[in-house]
């Protein structure tokens, strides 16, 4: 889910195991039968089991809302709130991210752009980053027409330009697509304004309706992801290469949300009788070597 504007997961396995068959990919390496979890001599480093009830944990999480004004990158078509339990809560140890068909009072949402659809952005930005590390979030997805959820990663810098410094996208699924998973990265010199982004996509039965794991092992010369422990994706290094192919030497955050419509996700338009929608999320977990 990429941040331009429009112009430009020993294992564990869920209840409905990946299709592997069905996984394909786009110009990067081919998935490996080895699977993929927590790495030996790694520890965990930064979690969130989304304990309690009220709102998301602020020393762990804030709210990307720089947008509502002038409207979401890719076309999007929600208004992202600010610590408002209807799109952001904790509920039964896991955290909803939920989006709503409804206009907003601009007088208490003083960003309010005029969207017709309100969800939540929550980031780690100025909370916690990491350069390389093993990453787990186990989910369940929408699969109304319209919902475009993500977990995914972008880098932590005050000017952050993209595609160039670099985004890992963990999980995406969009509506139309119902039980289709993707995981992607951007760079320079591959993304999708180009139509060189590597990319895997594989079929989840079951996505929207049971918990997977959606995983990322990122290390210095290559970025591996999976769901539920299969191998999915690949991306080496390439040799001799510069920032343009391989801008994952510095630290990014963790973004988790919950889009409507867009360029992709309302390809095939918004069904506001699958409204609201929601994304759970049981723990999202970070390991990174013990030193």
């Amino acid at each position: 889910m990429h941040p331009m504007p429009a112009l430009l997961a020993a294992l564990a396995f869920a209840a409905s195991p990946v299709n592997a068959q069905q996984a394909t990919q786009t110009a990067a390496a081919p998935a490996e039968a080895a699977p993929i979890g927590v790495p030996p001599g790694h520890r965990l480093v930064w979690a969130d089991e989304f304990g309690g009830r009220g709102l998301p944990d602020a020393g762990k999480w804030s709210y990307d809302t720089a947008f509502n004004k002038r409207g979401w990158h890719n076309n999007e078509k929600q208004y992202y709130s600010a610590a408002r339990a209807r799109n952001a809560r904790l509920s039964y140890g896991r955290l909803i991210i939920e989006a709503h068909r409804e206009q907003l009072d601009p007088k208490l949402f003083p960003d309010w752009g005029g969207q017709l659809y309100s969800s939540a952005r929550l980031v780690t930005r100025g909370k916690a980053r990491w350069t390389y590390g093993y990453f787990e979030a186990r989910a369940k997805l929408p699969c109304g027409v319209g919902t475009w959820p993500a977990i995914w990663t972008l880098a932590d810098k005050a000017k952050m330009k993209w595609p160039d410094d670099g985004e890992i996208d963990i999980m995406e699924h969009v509506g139309f697509n119902p039980d289709v998973v993707h995981q992607t990265i951007h760079t320079a010199a591959f993304n999708h304004v180009r139509k060189t982004q590597k990319e895997a996509k594989v079929e989840v039965p079951g996505a929207c309706d049971a918990f997977h794991l959606y995983q990322l092992h990122w290390t210095p010369e290559r970025i591996r992801m999976g769901i539920d422990g299969r191998n999915i994706f690949n991306y080496d290094r390439p040799s001799n290469s510069g920032k343009a192919e391989w801008p994952f030497d510095g630290p990014q955050y963790l973004i988790l949300n919950l889009a409507v419509g867009g360029n992709w996700g309302g390809a095939k338009g918004i069904n506001d009788k699958a409204l609201p929608a929601r994304m759970e999320i049981d723990y999202v977990r970070v390991y990174q070597p013990a030193k």
